[in-house]
């Protein structure tokens, strides 16, 4: 059913500044909380006000989530003080949380496609009779609240009948059937297409003229836009500051983001300035690669030896355009090219064939095995080509291993420790030299330097370009924009999932490629 034909016109255009003489609903003040080795956040504070839609911005790893969750009483925090309404708060569970007035929509929708719409949006608090639930009633109750949000639809209906679109209107019903004065939207619109986001910010919008206070978190910079009155942004678990969005240009937005603080790593003979022979037919080449609801159909070229950075801020689609090419998600548009010849790909197995290695960003669930040595782990992408009937003997395995820890510098130099004992560098290095050892012509690697030391960081760098100058074609995916303009000859722009041009990185420096992201001119520049 769409989203027009159920939801009112409620578009109305958002405050230019934020009500900051509005006394705050929420004060988070030195919240900081410490996992394992890790200081998740560190001294936060934030503020959320009625009538407000704020976003909290950040890359992965900088602590969103976390301070969400403290809000909303997954985590409890280990310093600090919530308040909300005034009142000093302890939240133990989200039950706490939402009985001082905090209710949460994520990003998947969680709700019961068994029941029918009423019974999702009155889910524990069903209106109750002599006999146990009045279901007419509770029917009536549920429409009644739909009604508010400007949702007209059959509250008898299946849940499963309705889009995804509807299903975010419907669990954010019930987010408000408590009467909430705090409602937290995790990543609402990443499902939605252009009409049912405009159609969902109509009634986000009219949630906060009614008094509302909107934390809104998304990874789309020009929603951001568009939506917010305030801004939070966070780095590395700690607060960058607060802004009011109309004051905040976006370029601002972005370095602020990823931070300009200049890396400590030694000196590497950057490929950036490299030449690269483009005369002749790349060694990968994609023509319109997307994937509805995941990627714009999008082009790329991966000429031999060369370097291909891929920039943009989370959620722009960069590993998703990777996946794609990898075939680790299938495409449903484009075709792709190797050497001139065409190939098919829709599979990781395919892709194996044609010699493409992946190294994913999320390296404990998608790469290292802990349990294994290793050793295991490096001759694992060697041992999963030839099949497991052709099993790799002990001296080549030995040969190999011991070359690709001397080569990456793996410490400690132990093939039969198990890798859950390494550190994330050392992990980082085990990864790829499994990739390396299968002899790809073509590697794509995603956050490879992400989360570890500067010295493990500049040692995967400088591999990467003595790799590339030795005719390996490489992807690089990373969220620090200056690794990409070290590395790449060429880099792909992304924002919104969409590649929205291509930048020459010899004659650009970082403030080039934030200024290109954050241009609204250049969106259709391809």
């Amino acid at each position: 059913m769409p989203v027009d034909d159920v939801v009112a016109n409620t578009d109305v255009a958002p405050a230019d500044v934020a009500p900051a003489d509005v006394a705050p609903i929420v004060e988070m003040r030195g919240i900081t909380i410490e996992f394992p080795g890790v200081k998740a956040l560190d001294g936060v504070d934030f503020t959320l006000r009625a009538g407000e839609i704020h976003c909290l911005m950040g890359e992965n790893g900088a602590g969103k989530s976390t301070l969400i969750k403290a809000l909303t009483g997954v985590y409890a925090i280990d310093a600090g003080v919530i308040t909300v309404n005034g009142r000093p708060e302890s939240f133990h569970s989200t039950a706490d949380a939402q009985k001082a007035g905090i209710s949460t929509v994520y990003q998947e929708v969680n709700l019961c496609t068994n029941l029918s719409v009423g019974e999702n949006v009155m889910l524990g608090h069903e209106v109750r009779g002599v006999g146990g639930i009045n279901w007419k009633a509770t029917h009536r109750e549920a429409a009644r609240h739909l009604k508010n949000l400007g949702v007209d639809i059959d509250t008898r209906s299946g849940l499963f009948s309705h889009s995804i679109a509807i299903q975010q209107l419907i669990a954010i019903s019930r987010a408000m059937v408590t009467d909430s004065t705090v409602l937290i939207l995790d990543e609402p619109t990443s499902s939605l297409d252009r009409a049912e986001v405009e159609q969902l910010f109509g009634v986000i919008r009219d949630l906060r003229d009614r008094g509302v206070a909107i934390l809104f978190v998304t990874h789309f910079l020009d929603q951001v836009y568009e939506l917010s009155d305030q801004i939070t942004v966070l780095r590395n678990g700690a607060l960058v500051g607060e802004y009011p969005a109309a004051t905040l240009p976006r370029n601002e937005l972005i370095a602020k983001m990823i931070g300009r603080e200049l890396d400590d790593l030694t000196a590497i003979s950057s490929s950036a300035s490299r030449t690269i022979d483009r005369d002749s037919a790349p060694l990968f080449k994609a023509t319109d690669l997307g994937k509805k609801g995941v990627l714009e159909p999008a082009d790329l070229e991966v000429y031999e030896g060369e370097v291909v950075g891929f920039a943009g801020l989370l959620g722009s689609g960069r590993t998703e355009f990777a996946r794609l090419v990898y075939g680790a998600d299938r495409a449903d548009s484009g075709r792709i090219e190797k050497r001139g010849s065409s190939v098919r790909i829709s599979s990781p197995r395919n892709a194996i064939d044609q010699r493409i290695a992946f190294s994913s960003e999320d390296r404990r669930a998608e790469g290292i095995v802990g349990d294994l040595t290793v050793a295991e782990n490096i001759v694992l992408g060697i041992q999963a080509r030839r099949g497991w009937l052709r099993r790799v003997s002990k001296a080549e395995t030995d040969a190999i291993v011991k070359e690709y820890i001397d080569a990456l510098g793996v410490r400690p130099a132990d093939p039969n420790r198990p890798v859950r004992n390494l550190s994330g560098g050392n992990q980082q290095k085990v990864l790829l030299a499994r990739w390396l050892a299968t002899a790809p012509d073509l590697i794509i690697l995603d956050e490879p330097t992400r989360g570890i030391d500067v010295g493990a960081k500049a040692d995967i760098q400088r591999k990467v370009a003595e790799l590339s100058a030795k005719g390996l074609s490489v992807i690089f995916i990373s969220s620090e924009i200056e690794e990409v303009v070290r590395l790449a000859q060429r880099i792909i722009v992304m924002r919104d999932r969409r590649k929205i041009g291509e930048l020459e990185s010899h004659d650009i420096d970082v403030d080039d490629v934030i200024d290109y992201i954050a241009n609204e001119a250049q969106e259709n520049v391809a």
